[in-house]
């Protein structure tokens, strides 16, 4: 009998989104027994890894066995490309809504708006209605971003959380913990997370909702609960209103909680990389209050001093509360800090494959909601730049001008790049926001930006 072992690929047996069967290809990473029976864990070719998992030997295809094959190894590049689609400089931008769209809302008849992206506004003459193009502004409420894959063995004097690939061995890509309960919720880890090695075999892992600390047993945390004064997350509330929360925690001042948080988000991020050393991060959780406490929701971490204009570096919201609208929320408030700072600001980089979904959801809807609110000025056609529509959503005019490329909005016309608001475009958005109920309030937010640089070492 031909024996499998680690670097093999070959189809194994999965169910799809639709529940049906499939055979994709797949990698083994690791072989153990359990009980006189082999399990095999395997990594299936261009999925993502959270998908990983445990297998028994009748779900794989033995027909079609791939042994592993020996390569000769070359030098790996360092870093991963944070390039971003070309931008139409110092060119002008024209907004155009389609001839049906402006029979129903005649106040748009006058709204050709000229973007001067180098920072001027420019008087344009009204173009020939664009071509309809696909809706694409967004609904996807996929919410997860990053923080991830190695402990340095020397403390680090900047914020980057940018990941080193080059370092990932098979222990990291495997997922480590079984099942972490945390309050009402048990949730099943996507990632490795180093957590110490005595609590991978365990079954459950228990974490105190309220302090994260990690526990080996439901009787240790019953009696860490006697004990534990917190029903919120330690740092300053600076944003209420209903049931949701924002807390600000300074991660040299609250280590403990910051590294505690740091572990439970790697279980679900990927793409960056996980330090212990916290003191150059600043964290705001999100919760959600009922009799018993502050519950955490999310969370996103920020540089205190950032010299790429990095407003986040890892943002996550935990799996029991995707798909509920607190992804973007996490996203907005984001934005409304950098706007108190009087500063434009953009992710660190990359994102993860639902980080961007969240992210592209997020700009198209705040770059459409400007563009649709545009209104004449004393029978004049407005006049906008793209650096007024950075300053006025703190959206970095990168990605700004990228968003407006996603949504296949810039097209070239006559020497100049204009801007066709499609009937599809304007219908999608309007569904998109008519589904978005959890917005930020500016007047709930009591928060004073600090300059750190003037404060030495945090």
């Amino acid at each position: 009998m031909v024996e499998i072992v680690e670097g093999c690929r070959l189809p194994v047996l999965r169910k799809n989104q639709e529940h049906e069967d499939e055979w994709p290809l797949a990698e083994i990473l690791s072989v153990k027994e359990v009980s006189s029976r082999k399990l095999y864990y395997v990594h299936y070719i261009d999925f993502n890894k959270r998908l990983d998992e445990w297998v028994t030997g009748d779900r794989l295809d033995m027909k079609k066995l791939q042994f592993p094959k020996k390569e000769a190894k070359t030098p790996t590049k360092n870093g991963l490309s944070g390039s971003r689609p070309s931008s139409p400089e110092r060119e002008v931008v024209r907004v155009c809504y389609s001839t049906k769209y402006l029979s129903k809302n005649p106040k748009h008849c006058n709204n050709t708006v000229g973007f001067g992206i180098n920072g001027t506004a420019r008087r344009l003459v009204p173009s020939q209605p664009g071509r309809k193009r696909k809706a694409n502004c967004g609904g996807a409420e996929e919410d997860s971003q990053d923080s991830s894959d190695g402990i340095p063995t020397a403390p680090r004097m900047t914020g980057s959380l940018v990941s080193d690939r080059s370092h990932d061995d098979i222990v990291t890509r495997m997922k480590n913990i079984e099942c972490i309960e945390l309050g009402r919720h048990r949730l099943k880890p996507w990632y490795f997370s180093p957590y110490p090695q005595e609590l991978t075999t365990l079954p459950i892992l228990y974490l105190c909702e309220f302090c994260l600390k990690y526990l080996k047993s439901l009787k240790c945390l019953q009696r860490h609960l006697t004990k534990c004064n917190l029903r919120h997350p330690p740092g300053n509330e600076i944003y209420r209103k209903g049931t949701i929360s924002f807390f600000e925690i300074d991660g040299r001042k609250n280590k403990m909680y910051s590294q505690n948080l740091c572990l439970l988000a790697k279980c679900f991020l990927d793409h960056k990389t996980l330090y212990y050393d916290t003191d150059p991060f600043l964290f705001y959780v999100m919760t959600e209050y009922d009799s018993k406490g502050f519950h955490i929701v999310g969370y996103f971490s920020k540089e205190k001093e950032s010299t790429e204009d990095y407003n986040v570096a890892c943002i996550l919201t935990l799996p029991p509360y995707q798909r509920r609208g607190y992804g973007k929320l996490l996203i907005e408030f984001s934005y409304e800090l950098s706007k108190v700072e009087g500063k434009t600001g953009t992710p660190e980089k990359p994102l993860s494959d639902l980080g961007l979904l969240s992210y592209r959801s997020y700009w198209s809807q705040t770059i459409l909601e400007i563009l649709m609110d545009l209104k004449p000025d004393n029978g004049e056609r407005p006049q906008i730049t793209i650096n007024e529509i950075s300053e006025i959503t703190s959206v970095k005019k990168e990605d700004v001008i990228s968003t407006l490329q996603y949504l296949n909005l810039i097209n070239y016309y006559k020497g100049q790049y204009i801007l066709t608001l499609s009937e599809d475009i304007v219908d999608g958005h309007e569904r998109a926001m008519q589904k978005r109920h959890l917005r930020i309030d500016p007047k709930c937010l009591h928060f004073t930006p600090k300059d750190w640089s003037k404060r030495g070492k945090w």
